[in-house]
């Protein structure tokens, strides 16, 4: 892949071109092989990364996102015991704590949408796209707008950043109380994992490509 001055990057056909959204510095896109990469040369952002198999395991860790979700608003997250007494709490229930505060309450429905709700509508969006593509078929209807949404609910998708939050409110809560790990807790940390896996598997380049090809 060579890098494309201004001369060059008029003469280049759009769906053959490829900024790096770091630098904005054009490239003519050409596929890789499966498991190489393609690397801006001025800020080493990766560009392309096609994988083998990966619509079909980015199908497979958003599944495992919504079915982790479920149970991590089913179980208890937290469990907190001082001088006796004992309080439980879920996701939901830390989300939705100032659900009864006036205006507060906005704030709460923003938390469970942020933390719960935008990562399950992403995942589920995801294999909305990426099922027929597996299966070999033209795109369903609307898929290059639904892929989109996935990109642009990507910022807004804050899971990993509450169980961040969490960890640093234990470490001044310990010193105050016992506090025990529900299942949910564990559940979560694992969902964390498997989103940040799911966004370094979907190569988005490679999606658009193939939707572009097959509508």
């Amino acid at each position: 892949m060579l890098d494309a001055g201004p001369r060059e990057v008029l003469d280049l056909p759009l769906e053959e071109a490829i900024a790096c959204p770091q630098c904005d510095a054009l490239y003519h896109a050409r596929l890789p092989e499966d498991g190489q990469r393609v690397v801006c040369h001025r800020c080493h952002t990766v560009l392309i990364a096609p994988k083998r198999n990966a619509y079909l395991r980015t199908i497979a860790l958003s599944v495992t996102v919504v079915i982790l979700m479920a149970g991590a608003t089913m179980f208890p997250f937290l469990g907190v015991n001082v001088s006796g007494f004992s309080n439980r709490a879920s996701v939901l229930d830390a989300a939705l704590a100032f659900l009864d505060g006036g205006w507060m309450a906005t704030l709460s429905v923003l938390v469970a949408g942020f933390i719960v709700l935008i990562p399950v509508i992403r995942s589920a969006l995801v294999i909305y796209v990426l099922l027929p593509l597996v299966r070999g078929r033209p795109p369903l209807p609307r898929a290059r707008q639904v892929f989109r949404w996935t990109e642009d609910l990507r910022p807004w998708s804050m899971a990993e950043i509450f169980i961040i939050g969490c960890a640093v409110a234990l470490t001044k809560v310990a010193d105050l109380a016992r506090v025990e790990f529900g299942p949910a807790f564990w559940m979560f940390g694992v969902l964390v994992v498997v989103i940040v896996l799911q966004d370094g598997l979907m190569d988005k380049w490679t999606i658009w490509k193939a939707l572009e090809e097959r509508s």
